[in-house]
């Protein structure tokens, strides 16, 4: 039989990220930028479920995510010239704007450090970041995070549709600007994303969501993952990982419903601890989460040194 091609001594850390890696919502930048008010925004996506599984719509009620449908008004903003001309690349250039929580991007880089130390070393031991969010991947890529993080599950817009025959045509064509959903990360399928951390989709071409791959032979063992997250919402994450093993943080940022929201997980038994969204030497949440990977580490090395033990010595020569 092969060996099996990981050694599972990964320890990944995967983060929601509005009001977990920051205090406020990824697009306030776009919305400074175009002078949109932010609140009329976020009340009309509020409202867009109601609108469109209304039986008195033209042509009858359609079922939408309302987890992913401010996408849908993203684009309505842009066809009606309010997010004039918006591109891809505006909005990595606006994800820099975004303010991210203290004590980031510093923090991701002290927990790889903590396993560089005996005896984790010898195991191979190695943390990893890692980005599940409902946001959007091109603010999130140029965010001040991007250069420390492994990996970012996020939701795309895409410019004009390819036409037919594309694959016949030579160099490119249409716009630029943002024109259609590509792909989405809502608050359900981030559990997909758990799963393809869990296999490597993300390390080998072989790998895909549905591979058969054996728990022992899988890159990242679920009970090797700390959850991350601010609310209600991040529950069927939170329910995977702690089923499996893994540890759970809620978070919040300033304000007294953000932190009404985590209290609530806790009460719940949704999440192992809470903290505040502040990830600076010696804060609550830097210790809660740098002595949870010690503890994790401390298992893996138990565990790999209990499967060595058991293989015993080469037998002696008989005098």
């Amino acid at each position: 039989m092969p060996p099996p091609p990981y050694t599972q001594s990964i320890i990944a850390l995967i983060w929601d990220f509005d009001k977990t890696l920051t205090h406020g919502y990824m697009q306030d930048p776009l919305f400074d930028k175009f002078n949109v008010d932010a609140k009329i925004f976020w009340a009309e996506v509020n409202g867009l479920k109601d609108y469109y599984e209304n039986p008195n719509l033209p042509g009858g009620p359609a079922q939408v995510s309302k987890d992913t449908v401010y996408l849908n008004h993203i684009l309505t903003y842009v066809r009606e010239g309010i997010f004039k001309d918006l591109t891809n690349t505006d909005l990595r250039e606006l994800g820099a704007r975004i303010e991210l929580a203290p004590g980031l991007p510093e923090f991701f880089e002290r927990t790889r450090e903590i396993v560089k130390t005996d005896p984790y070393v010898k195991h191979d031991i190695s943390v990893e970041h890692y980005v599940v969010s409902t946001g959007l991947r091109p603010m999130i890529e140029g965010s001040g995070l991007a250069q420390s993080v492994d990996g970012i599950w996020a939701c795309e817009l895409l410019p004009d549709a390819a036409p037919p025959r594309f694959q016949e045509q030579i160099g490119s064509f249409g716009s630029s600007v943002v024109a259609q959903i590509g792909y989405t990360i809502d608050n359900t399928s981030k559990t997909r994303a758990i799963f393809e951390i869990n296999k490597g989709v993300n390390k080998s071409e072989n790998v895909e969501v549905n591979t058969l791959v054996p728990e022992e032979e899988r890159r990242v063992p679920i009970q090797n993952m700390i959850y991350i997250a601010d609310g209600p919402s991040d529950v069927p994450s939170f329910s995977l990982i702690n089923s499996k093993g893994g540890k759970t943080l809620g978070v919040y940022a300033p304000g007294e419903r953000n932190y009404e929201n985590a209290a609530q997980l806790e009460e719940q038994g949704r999440v192992n601890s809470i903290a505040a969204a502040n990830y600076t030497e010696g804060s609550p949440a830097e210790m809660w989460l740098r002595r949870s990977i010690k503890k994790i580490a401390d298992r893996i090395v138990r565990d790999r040194n209990r499967v060595f033990f058991s293989y015993g010595g080469a037998p002696d020569h008989k005098v």
